[in-house]
């Protein structure tokens, strides 16, 4: 509601408690069908429901969801989901309601037949979306829709400052948290077997240990900090990265964090507090305009983050899927473009800048650094590890979504001449 998140909109919400989880589930789960359940709903409805008509529409995709999903006995789901109309004062589709959700159960086998005869919609994908991935990935487009629909694994990634993988491996026995896995290319992660609250988690308010996904966990490993240089992290928040990078090189290291918003470094400076950081400097700026916050000193490192689509997160954040519009995409390219230009005078000769999406999309990646090598004289394309996961795209390397169980990014390694 309002193009809000979904996890900002739970924590603006008023479930707490242990109907928490519950709610959680049952939003996430809508939100991961909401293609495929709002394609049932118009073949249910003899009319489309009005704008107006939101929370009405948010209703019978949750009951929807949970008649699919199967976990509640049908009569109970029918019975909960008319009932929560008296709640959200919709009592006058009390109705309608029923109906719906009755005659779903009753033609259940046909209506999804005919939804499925639709490859982006038994894959759960918006149409232009899947347009896209076919013609970005014309061998992989049906493992990233199906990635994307799969439950996310819980990533750990361990404080090195504070203890190794094999001290935390010990921790999280003794607690109760057997069979956790290592990853076999990023060294500070851990996969744990069955997710759990962060406060479950031993040593996490003392800070031995973050929730990071081992594909973003690549970026301090490929920008590789020596003790002494100076880093920008330029579109740092939550600061996961920027606190990783600190860790990664003992804290001997000068990073700034810079993000355009406010409210967002809090939670940079929160990161670095609980983790007993006092490297990680913030500042309020936007990337693409360092004239109004950087001070004249050049940089050794800079990671670049740009913010993008996210539609390699999508396992993660799955309400990318009604937030994101095709028109973003352009949009959002521009402006990575943009940041690209803006930072690199930033950059010592002789120095490193990793550029880094959460995308899957070409326009966002390897055309970026394609259009911007080639805008540029002095820009040099640095070899990633043949170790490394992901498929060889263009300057870059492009990690697809469920590839050894990460989520989807792009990384791009450049180096200024000397």
């Amino acid at each position: 509601m309002g193009g809000e998140s979904l996890q900002t909109a739970l924590q603006a919400g008023s479930a707490a408690g242990k109907d928490l989880p519950q709610v959680q589930a049952i939003c996430f789960g809508t939100l991961r069908a909401f293609v495929r359940l709002d394609a049932l709903l118009g073949l249910l409805r003899d009319r489309p429901l009005k704008a107006r008509d939101r929370l009405l529409h948010a209703l019978l995709l949750a009951g929807l969801f949970e008649l699919d999903e199967g976990r509640t006995p049908d009569h109970a789901v029918v019975s909960e989901t008319v009932s929560a109309t008296q709640k959200l004062s919709l009592g006058h589709a009390r109705g309608l309601v029923n109906a719906v959700l009755r005659r779903y159960l009753r033609e259940r086998s046909s209506l999804e037949a005919k939804i499925d005869e639709q490859e982006n919609v038994k894959l759960g994908q918006p149409l232009w979306l899947h347009e896209a991935l076919v013609e970005d990935w014309p061998h992989h487009w049906r493992s990233i829709a199906e990635a994307s629909n799969a439950h996310p694994p819980m990533w750990l990634r361990v404080n090195r400052r504070a203890g190794g993988v094999d001290e935390y491996l010990q921790a999280l026995e003794k607690a109760g948290m057997s069979g956790a896995q290592r990853h076999a290319f990023v060294p500070d992660a851990l996969r744990l077997e069955v997710p759990v609250p962060v406060s479950a988690l031993p040593g996490f308010a003392e800070g031995k240990v973050s929730v990071q996904d081992a594909g973003a966990q690549i970026a301090a490993g490929l920008l590789a900090p020596k003790p002494g240089e100076k880093i920008l992290d330029a579109c740092s928040a939550p600061g996961g990265k920027a606190a990783h990078i600190a860790e990664s090189c003992d804290c001997l290291c000068d990073i700034l964090a810079v993000d355009i918003s406010a409210e967002r470094l809090e939670r940079v400076h929160e990161n670095s507090e609980r983790l007993g950081l006092d490297c990680v400097a913030t500042c309020e700026g936007d990337a693409c305009a360092p004239e109004g916050w950087w001070d004249g000193e050049m940089f050794d490192r800079i990671l670049l983050d740009v913010p993008c689509s996210a539609t390699g997160v999508i396992r993660r954040h799955p309400d990318i899927r009604l937030l994101r519009r095709q028109s973003d995409i352009k949009t959002l390219a521009g402006r990575q473009r943009k940041m690209m230009r803006a930072i690199w005078p930033l950059l010592k000769p002789g120095g490193q800048l990793l550029y880094c999406t959460c995308s899957v999309l070409r326009s966002e990646n390897e055309q970026v650094i394609d259009a911007f090598r080639k805008s540029e004289t002095d820009v040099i394309v640095l070899p990633l590890p043949e170790a490394m996961p992901g498929i060889d795209a263009g300057d870059g390397r492009q990690i697809l979504p469920g590839e050894t169980d990460m989520d989807g990014f792009y990384y791009a390694y450049l180096e200024k001449k000397a």
